[in-house]
């Protein structure tokens, strides 16, 4: 992996940690998402209509499909998300979903793709996700309520199933389509809100309750998640992603700081000893 390809995905990697701690305190579900989806898509109208102006894109059926699928991934994955955060731990569910997520999607880019990431690439790959669920817990997560635990496992696990799926697909669309990265956040970004809007109709009352309490956070998402995305969506453009996917999770380490900090959660030393660990995964993907 380059420097610029690790400077983005570095970078990205602030703002996700930042977006999903947003998200988290807003404890919201599907309206919450809708009006997250809402203030994104305004955003998107200056900044699309300043793009096509300067570079007359041309966007085939085939890409625009393939962002159609992306936007029914994500709708899944952000209500998904959602609904994990109002369950359980910001310190569980987070190391969790990010953790399973870049596992699967370097399988998944080896044996699908083709990919072949070189063993230093590997071996930093696996330190990185050895670290993330040594955040989460570790052997610790087998001493915890059962009930709970089931429950916390269940939401992580499926939502870095969904962080899999549209990980592998999104690589496609940006390098194997070649669909410019601000186009195609755009677009998924207005599949979700045409997806959730019937939905959010039905709970309006909901809508304009988050919208006088949790606007703030709304924003916070709104802003800094598709900007995130947008980073590792160009970093994907031109690199693997049996090395990115991987490299993003060192927002887990960030997302450690802001649990211990923000939220109170504690258990700092654990929490250092995974983050050296993700650390030198980095690293080695770099070299590698």
């Amino acid at each position: 992996m380059n420097a610029t390809a690790l400077g983005l995905i570095l970078v990205a990697a602030v703002l996700h940690a930042t977006w999903n701690l947003c998200a988290k305190r807003a404890g919201g579900g599907l309206p919450f998402v809708w009006l997250v989806g809402a203030i994104i898509c305004v955003i998107y109208v200056p900044v699309v209509t300043g793009y096509v102006l300067w570079y007359s894109p041309e966007i085939p059926w085939t890409a625009a499909g393939w962002i159609l699928g992306s936007g029914v991934l994500k709708t899944a994955y952000s209500l998904f998300l959602q609904r994990s955060y109002r369950t359980g731990d910001f310190s569980l569910i987070y190391p969790l979903a990010r953790g399973t997520g870049p596992l699967l999607s370097t399988l998944a880019a080896v044996v699908v793709l083709g990919e072949r990431p070189t063993p230093l690439a590997l071996a930093g790959a696996f330190l990185v996700i050895g670290g993330v669920f040594w955040v989460a817990g570790g052997t610790k997560l087998l001493h915890q309520d059962r009930a709970h635990l089931r429950i916390a496992l269940g939401y992580g696990i499926t939502s870095g199933v969904f962080i899999a799926a549209y990980t592998l697909w999104d690589r496609h669309g940006v390098a194997g389509l070649a669909i410019a990265p601000i186009l195609y956040d755009a677009g998924t970004a207005v599949t979700q809100l045409v997806l959730v809007t019937p939905f959010a109709v039905r709970r309006w009352p909901e809508v304009t309750r988050h919208w006088r309490h949790d606007r703030h956070w709304a924003f916070g998402v709104a802003l800094l998640s598709p900007a995130a995305y947008v980073l590792v969506l160009t970093a994907m453009s031109f690199t693997p992603v049996s090395y990115v996917a991987p490299a993003r999770e060192v927002s887990i380490v960030i997302g450690a700081f802001l649990g211990a900090k923000v939220l109170k959660e504690g258990d700092t030393a654990r929490r250092v000893g995974a983050a050296i660990a993700m650390a030198a995964g980095v690293i080695a993907l770099a070299l590698g």
